[in-house]
């Protein structure tokens, strides 16, 4: 049997909040908008950098009430940059739909395994996915904020210390983040993260690498 190479990479969870109290109309809009808004407002991000959408993101994972981006493992370190991207533009949506709440957003680094499914296509497995959902149960979560893994924010700070035009740039857009939250999950494992925010939010672009 051939083993699986297991990826690590930033994930970023959405997650629409109250999904399950609207009706099948609603669930089946706002889904659908929400699923072609975020693919337009990324292919929109990559053009600015000329970078094409496969070689920055491997995969998304529909959820059912949202869905999983995963991040090609070279932008480590930017998922939390794209969630509090993600974050400005829901803001937006929200003027909208009136019966949207809004999303809920959580960024974790993980391992992740790619797969062809059963019609061919590619998808992914892993326990950085799981792991990922658990950061949803913080209770002290508000929606002006992004839920971030200690690995996330590591990888953040990593991110950063290597490039300084973007420690600038978020020192401009006045980013700000909570003290560590120490939580257990539903299944009592203990989790560590921090809320995340900008002041100035707004769409921040990502570095343009080499393949």
């Amino acid at each position: 049997m051939t083993k699986l190479r297991e990826i690590t990479t930033d994930i970023v969870l959405i997650d629409i909040i109250d999904f399950s109290k609207l009706d099948a109309h609603q669930q089946l809009e706002i889904i659908s908008f929400l699923t072609k808004s975020y693919r337009r407002v990324i292919e929109k991000i990559l053009s600015h950098s000329k970078i094409l959408l496969e070689t920055f993101i491997m995969g998304f994972i529909p959820t059912g009430d949202g869905f999983y981006c995963i991040l090609n493992p070279k932008y480590r370190g930017y998922g939390v940059i794209l969630g509090l991207s993600f974050n400005h533009f829901s803001e937006q949506i929200s003027k909208m739909f009136p019966y949207f709440h809004g999303i809920r957003i959580a960024v974790h680094t993980g391992g992740v395994n790619q797969f062809r499914d059963i019609l061919g296509h590619k998808n992914f497995i892993g326990d950085g996915l799981n792991d990922c959902a658990r950061y949803l149960e913080l209770k002290d979560f508000t929606i002006s904020t992004v839920m971030v893994s200690d690995s996330a924010y590591e990888e953040l700070k990593k991110f950063l210390s290597r490039r300084e035009d973007y420690k600038e740039l978020l020192h401009k857009r006045e980013f700000k983040h909570s003290e560590a939250y120490i939580f257990k999950d539903k299944h009592n494992i203990t989790k560590r993260g921090y809320l995340v925010w900008m002041r100035k939010s707004g769409i921040i672009i990502p570095p343009k690498y080499k393949f």
